[in-house]
């Protein structure tokens, strides 16, 4: 598979990766800061200078491929910000997809991504949950061969290969079981059209995403 990584020097992404390019799929990781181009060749991918926030076109890094994978993210930036990148830029590139007539497209959210999530408009959280929401609403309606991941809290632990669909608390998971989920679901059509949303668990990967 030939696979748009956007979000390539992301946690999540540099774990990803390598898991996808050790079983042969093609990475094309895009980056904002060419500082980075050595750390994302080194996982496999190929790094490709973007910036998704100013709305580069993608066009021509779409050419060719199979998916598409979302785990870029503001960061924890400003209103403005969270809105330009979490909603804005992650609905360019769905738009982008569908002209390019790419098939696959896999969005990183969060657990709680719905309309009754729950955050207080006063919160400064809450920029980046309705963002997240308006991308996820906007990914739902499309063409396109959706996923959408909501792992509940992100964690530096080891990881386990084993998660729990909507899990109790705040889904706490490894960073590394997130990127083994994308890479699964990407194998697997059986995930298109769900929302999976997880944590830690017992269930291994492969089986929980269809369970």
């Amino acid at each position: 598979m030939r696979v748009l990584l956007l979000g390539g020097h992301g946690k999540v992404a540099l774990l990803l990766s390598p898991l996808l390019a050790g079983r042969g799929d093609a990475v094309t990781a895009v980056i904002r800061n060419p500082a980075h181009a050595e750390e994302v060749a080194a996982t496999g991918a190929t790094p490709l200078v973007l910036d998704l926030e100013r709305g580069d076109d993608l066009a021509d890094a779409l050419a060719n491929v199979d998916a598409v994978v979302w785990t870029a993210g503001a960061g924890g930036g400003s209103r403005e910000r969270t809105y330009a990148v979490d909603r804005d830029a992650a609905i360019r590139s769905m738009d982008a997809a569908e002209r390019a007539r790419v098939r696959r497209y896999v969005m990183v959210s969060w657990i709680g991504s719905s309309p009754d999530h729950g955050v207080d408009p006063d919160s400064a959280f809450y920029a980046y949950a309705d963002a997240k929401l308006a991308a996820d609403d906007h990914l739902r309606a499309s063409a396109l061969d959706w996923t959408i991941l909501g792992p509940g809290t992100l964690t530096l632990d080891p990881p386990t290969g084993r998660i729990q669909r909507d899990p109790d608390g705040d889904g706490r998971v490894p960073r590394a079981d997130v990127a083994a989920v994308i890479a699964a679901s990407l194998a697997d059509d059986r995930t298109v059209g769900r929302f999976v949303r997880f944590g830690s668990g017992e269930v291994p990967i492969a089986e929980a995403i269809v369970s």
